[in-house]
């Protein structure tokens, strides 16, 4: 008497059970079944594990199938890395405007000073300074320009770009120079700040006109107040007896004429940035190729235009040479004529090195932002400048008495600067600046 009991899930299951004899060898009885699988399975009845099995009262069949697995937390749909992509980029472009943000406001702070200081030992030559301090870009700039060249950073496409804004770019900041200078020899420390802050209203109506772009009423209504904190400024002047005593109107023109010719330029720049990003396609246009080309024409015509300054300021062209070798001398503070002179040439060249790093890392951040971030950018230096220039400082021991009527143009600037920043909703961003 044995059985064997072969069975597997796959195929249907065959047993054998015992066979009875009797005495003759004849057959008592048998029972051999087979099980096979039914044509229609009934419903499954859960095990677990993924296993499943299938009822009947004389049918029996074992069904397994693999258990789904969790979702891998590591991995992410297309969608989902292209918005992780996204955020990463946004969250370094976001780092790199407030890394320029900060260095361009102390660079600002410190253009600002220097320019002042600048202009103590090279007051009656201020011509020569703009002439030599432009000079002084035009070889440093183009000097960086041909290494980026021959390395490759800046291609031919981008030297190739049309000429002519850079032409009229070097025209005005050819006039903002030598009209800035001219005036800043002639003013207070602190009311240069401050009659810089033009530089906004006028940017702000240059860019409406050029670029075709609209402003929200916070950003209008704050020009309008810095507008206003200049005014009463200025106005604090010759009947004051104190800031701008003796100064005559002239010269605080002059610095607002210096400020508009100094926006015009840095709107065109910007639709310099605009317009070749459709010129070249996929790539973004060197700063130095806008830097190198600006300043040469710059160079250019603020040579062709002394004559003319030097006119205004009474010094005959028959004396211009003879204007120009002195200018040397007190710049470098050697000669028999170095009366005055005393700072020199360390004050001048500390703005030059200054005011390049300055120009570089402004136009970095109107690169990656816009023309008007970049001026609030250098506003915000406005209130410590008037008050740092305000003290004594070398070569300006005397320091300088600011009048209420000063101070309370400098607080409605400042209110106008920040109501200018104030943030707006993001729906409304995306339709003004």
């Amino acid at each position: 008497m044995g059985y064997s009991l072969p069975c597997t899930i796959a195929n249907p299951i065959r047993c054998k059970f015992p066979i009875l004899r009797n005495g003759n060898g004849q057959i008592r009885s048998s029972l051999a079944f087979m099980i096979s699988p039914a044509p229609k399975p009934p419903p499954l009845v859960g095990f677990g594990n993924g296993v499943h099995q299938r009822r009947r009262s004389n049918r029996i069949q074992v069904q397994c199938r693999r258990p789904l697995s969790p979702p891998d937390p590591d991995k992410s749909t297309p969608a989902e890395a292209e918005n992780s992509t996204s955020t990463s980029s946004n969250a370094k472009t976001r780092l790199l405007v407030v890394s320029f943000v900060a260095i361009t406001a102390v660079l600002s702070l410190a253009n600002r000073v220097l320019y002042k200081l600048a202009l103590v030992p090279m007051k009656d030559y201020p011509f020569f300074l703009a002439q030599l301090s432009t000079f002084g870009y035009v070889a440093i700039y183009f000097f960086i320009l041909c290494m980026r060249y021959r390395a490759g950073i800046v291609t031919d496409e981008m030297m190739t770009i049309p000429k002519l804004p850079f032409l009229i770019i070097g025209i005005l900041e050819a006039l903002g120079v030598a009209s800035g200078m001219s005036s800043g020899a002639m003013l207070p420390g602190p009311a240069i700040p401050v009659l810089n802050q033009t530089f906004l209203v006028w940017q702000l109506g240059f860019s409406t006109l050029l670029l075709g772009r609209k402003y929200s009423w916070n950003k209008i209504a704050g020009c309008l107040l810095v507008a206003a904190g200049v005014v009463v400024a200025v106005a604090s002047g010759p009947d004051s007896g104190q800031l701008l005593s003796g100064v005559g109107f002239v010269w605080p023109s002059l610095m607002i004429a210096s400020s508009s010719f100094q926006a015009a330029a840095s709107i065109l720049k910007e639709f310099v940035f605009i317009d070749a990003a459709n010129r070249i396609k996929g790539k973004s246009l060197d700063i130095f190729v806008v830097n190198s080309f600006g300043s040469g024409f710059q160079a250019l015509f603020v040579l062709l235009f002394l004559p003319f300054l030097s006119n205004l300021k009474g010094i005959p062209f028959s004396q211009l040479p003879q204007y120009l070798k002195s200018g040397a001398g007190c710049f470098f503070n050697i000669g028999s004529q170095t009366l005055g002179c005393d700072g020199a040439p360390l004050l001048p060249l500390l703005y030059i090195v200054t005011n390049i790093a300055f120009n570089i890392s402004l136009l970095n951040l109107l690169k990656i932002s816009s023309a008007i971030v970049s001026s609030v950018v250098v506003m915000s230096s406005v209130p410590v400048a008037i008050y740092i220039l305000s003290l004594p400082l070398p070569y300006l021991p005397e320091g300088v008495s600011l009048s209420p009527f000063f101070l309370f143009g400098s607080v409605i600037l400042v209110l106008g600067l920040i109501l200018y920043n104030i943030p707006q909703p993001l729906k409304q961003e995306s339709q003004v600046d």
